[in-house]
């Protein structure tokens, strides 16, 4: 493991993140929940490429937004099968503590809605524009 992401998941367990991005010079994180700290990373226009990350959950739809970030390396406590496979066909190094079959939505009694929307999408800017709209859907 890069010694950055070792630092980044570090700074995840022990200040509560959902998701840090870490480079030698620049650190990010949120507490947001979900793919939405990755979207609005990718909305900032910043320049990601070459950084780790460290995430509490990884699922097909956040593997997709780290592949678009750019994003070299990253470590999460738990990832899906799924997640995993769209990280490692993007060159991006995995480690994780638990991989899973897929992420379970937030009411515990199914899917991710994220993960089944993009479970089948090989392109990440296509599965970009699924996450958009599965979001816009959900909020209604």
């Amino acid at each position: 493991m890069d010694n950055n992401t070792l630092k980044a998941k570090n700074i995840l367990l022990k200040n509560g993140y959902t998701c840090v991005l870490y480079s030698d010079t620049e650190e990010f994180h949120s507490t947001l929940r979900g793919v939405k700290p990755l979207l609005d990373f990718l909305e900032s226009g910043k320049d990601f490429s070459g950084f780790v990350a460290a995430d509490k959950t990884i699922g097909a739809g956040a593997a997709h937004l780290y592949a678009l970030l750019g994003v070299k390396e990253v470590w999460a406590n738990i990832i899906s099968e799924t997640g995993k496979k769209v990280l490692l066909e993007n060159d991006i190094t995995v480690f994780c503590e638990t991989e899973v079959p897929y992420i379970i939505n937030r009411k515990g009694d199914g899917m991710c809605p994220i993960e089944t929307a993009v479970k089948d999408i090989t392109s990440s800017k296509e599965a970009l524009k699924t996450i958009r709209k599965m979001l816009e859907a959900l909020s209604k």
